[in-house]
């Protein structure tokens, strides 16, 4: 099996697990995720000032790295970061995440979601997706899919940052990490 089809599969479990697509057709989550990986790996959103904030907090709250569009900024958990830096080198996944990478991707994933949030770049996201709401004859009205912009987010940063896997990887992985650390 490949690095791809890994991320596929990923991103499908992703999607099954988000409230709104219980009891969903698998083939129809899984052809949601590789549309929404396809779209979000040819985007190319311009670079835009935003504000980069460092601070800790992240593994408590689950947190990476989280985008707020008034004012447009991005927050960065240096505390996450770290760790799932050491959590790479612990893997051995540093062909597939270079050192640096954590942070870049983070901030090229929240980038995607600040791009996401435009309307025209919404619309035809929705348009790629094509879960139809309501038709009346020929018209369509398109629905947003959880969680899809998520997986788009992923696939832009793996894109933008040259990556060999797909970020998905690392955010399951760190999660089921931390989780274990807890409960000890």
């Amino acid at each position: 099996m490949s690095g791809r089809d890994e991320d596929l599969d990923l991103a499908v479990r992703l999607l099954a697990g988000t409230p709104t697509h219980e009891g969903r057709n698998p083939l129809l989550l899984r052809q949601w995720a590789l549309v929404a990986s396809e779209f979000g790996s040819r985007m190319t959103p311009p670079a835009l000032p935003v504000s980069v904030v460092e601070q800790d907090g992240g593994l408590a709250a689950g947190l990476l790295a989280r985008y707020r569009s008034r004012p447009p900024v991005v927050e960065i958990y240096v505390d996450t970061v770290d760790r799932a830096e050491r959590l790479i080198a612990e893997r051995g996944w540093r062909h597939w995440f270079p050192e640096g990478s954590v942070r870049a991707a983070a901030l090229a994933h929240e980038q995607a979601h600040g791009w996401l949030h435009h309307a025209h770049v919404r619309a035809e996201f929705k348009r790629a997706l094509g879960h139809t709401a309501l038709r009346l004859g020929r018209r369509r009205l398109y629905a947003h899919v959880a969680g899809a912009d998520e997986l788009a987010a992923h696939a832009y940063a793996r894109a933008a940052c040259g990556l060999g896997r797909s970020p998905l990887l690392l955010t399951e992985a760190l999660a089921a990490a931390v989780s274990c650390e807890s409960e000890k």
